[in-house]
């Protein structure tokens, strides 16, 4: 287990990365960096999924020497990266249908197996949408057969790409196109839903990971934990949607920081189905401090507050606490 990088306000004008030496900065922090999804993309402002994908693939690259084939499955990421005949990628990447990423993947692991080719290593890419709705089947016959592919789901939490529709990795409460909150409904219902993290670790594959676009450190290294690793790996990545959530564009790492420290998004690893490490909260803050600057959530709020949505809400958010051990020793 590595220790946990922490920067604390020294009231100057240094940055994170400049206080630590070279060895210890992030991918992102370095003039050498992959930029493997580049400019010129059309993300909306503070895209969370085009910060999470440069995160994800930049520190895929830097562990393989450039050696990644990328596999993308249909959605906002595919949308706004490669509008025809224009591309962002500077990496091998292929565009796949919305659910059959993962099939498509361990296709390119067996062709390059089939070459002699076990230097290059495969990741698969998707939303929440093409990951733990369409491509649900395709993603557990990859586990199960235990293929060789990195799989990388970037969650905001709905169909961005399409109107933002409800998905099974929206949460209870929240406004989609699909889920309003008329009559005595308070948006989407509580009950439903996946976690995607946990029906992973249910097929006792080598690596599960969950991730944020707030903490850097943590996502990159547990990617470059995952490429070192043989068999198939899944790292779920928190990414905050300015559009769907409703949300000001400079709140997209604010909110992802905010789900964390709230205990409704658990950062925690598990390999071979079981929990290997977790991610501790520094300042445990109540759920309403991450529900209120979303405007999918405005109702809870007005024109009274819907107390008892607010206090399942925060349920959640003590059982994963519960769960996965969140609070200690920087709690």
């Amino acid at each position: 287990m590595s220790q946990r990088i922490k920067f604390y306000q020294t009231g100057t004008l240094t940055v994170g990365n400049r206080l630590l030496d070279a060895k210890d900065r992030t991918v992102q922090a370095t003039l050498d960096r992959g930029n493997s999804l580049t400019s010129g993309h059309r993300a909306c402002q503070g895209c969370g999924e085009a910060l999470g994908a440069r995160y994800v693939v930049d520190a895929a690259m830097r562990w393989a020497d450039n050696r990644v084939v990328a596999v993308n499955a249909t959605g906002c990421l595919e949308v706004f990266s490669t509008p025809y005949p224009e591309s962002s990628w500077q990496v091998p990447w292929i565009h796949s249908l919305f659910g059959n990423a993962p099939a498509v993947a361990t296709g390119v692991r067996a062709a390059l197996r089939a070459k002699g080719r076990t230097d290059v290593k495969v990741l698969a890419q998707g939303g929440d949408g093409g990951t733990v709705d369409i491509g649900f089947g395709c993603l557990s016959g990859m586990f199960e057969r235990n293929d060789d592919v990195l799989y990388v789901c970037y969650d905001n939490e709905a169909y961005m790409n399409t109107g933002v529709q409800r998905s099974s990795r929206t949460p209870p409460a929240a406004r989609t196109a699909t889920t309003p909150p008329v009559g005595n409904s308070s948006g989407n219902v509580f009950g439903q839903g996946k976690n995607a993290a946990l029906i992973a670790m249910a097929h006792n594959i080598p690596y599960v990971a969950t991730a944020s676009v707030a903490d850097l450190h943590d996502l990159e290294e547990k990617v470059t934990k995952a490429m070192g690793i043989d068999g198939a790996r899944y790292i779920h990545v928190h990414v905050p949607c300015p559009l769907g959530w409703g949300s000001p564009p400079h709140d997209t790492i604010r909110l992802a920081r905010l789900a964390v420290e709230t205990g409704l998004f658990a950062l925690f690893e598990a390999e071979d189905g079981e929990v290997s490490d977790v991610t501790h909260i520094r300042r445990r803050l109540p759920v309403e401090e991450y529900l209120k600057p979303q405007r999918r959530f405005a109702h809870l709020f007005r024109p009274q507050t819907d107390a008892d949505a607010i206090g399942q809400i925060q349920s959640i958010a003590d059982r994963n606490i519960e769960k996965f051990g969140l609070i200690g020793r920087n709690g």
